[in-house]
């Protein structure tokens, strides 16, 4: 393996989880509380709480979930690991169940976030009363993949520097 590539993609993986996991981090600190956002919040484009939802809407965490996910897949498979890695196979298990948590919190991001987080903008077409139950359902989906973080960098941090893979 090129190590000047190896080095490119190590980075790669790194930033975007940075920008990734980074703004499910931001917007707990920001926002640690659940505020359900009012039906004139939706109605009045120029209300502040819409704007801050439209602000806070940059897409960079949705893409960079994909980068971050992409880059893991093809360090692992350069290095002939992926198969033993999905599998949970040995000394490559923790990083698997690090892959696995990613894949699930990148699906979460895709197919439950976004197509929620589209109604409460305005993006798609959707009721008021659809885009306040959307809310709530976009902040559930972004404190699950919080959560889900942590047991995330700890398998990844455990398969190369806590001496459980050989």
């Amino acid at each position: 393996m090129d190590p000047l590539f190896d080095l490119a993609l190590r980075w790669t993986h790194f930033i975007a989880g940075i920008l990734w996991v980074g703004h499910n981090y931001s917007s707990v600190v920001q926002r640690p509380g659940w505020r359900p956002l009012a039906a004139t919040d939706l109605t009045d484009d120029t209300s502040p709480r819409f704007q801050a939802l439209l602000n806070r809407e940059h897409g960079f965490f949705r893409w960079a979930s994909v980068v971050a996910w992409s880059a893991g897949l093809l360090m692992l498979w350069q290095r002939g690991w992926l198969p033993d890695a999905l599998m949970l196979d040995g000394a490559l298990a923790p990083i698997g169940l690090g892959t696995w948590i990613g894949t699930f919190m990148m699906l979460n991001v895709w197919f439950v976030l976004w197509p929620h987080q589209q109604k409460v903008l305005g993006l798609v077409p959707a009721s008021v009363d659809e885009r306040l139950r959307c809310s709530r359902i976009t902040h559930l989906s972004s404190r699950t993949n919080t959560m889900l973080s942590i047991p995330l960098l700890f398998f990844m941090a455990a398969s190369s520097h806590g001496g459980l893979a050989g």
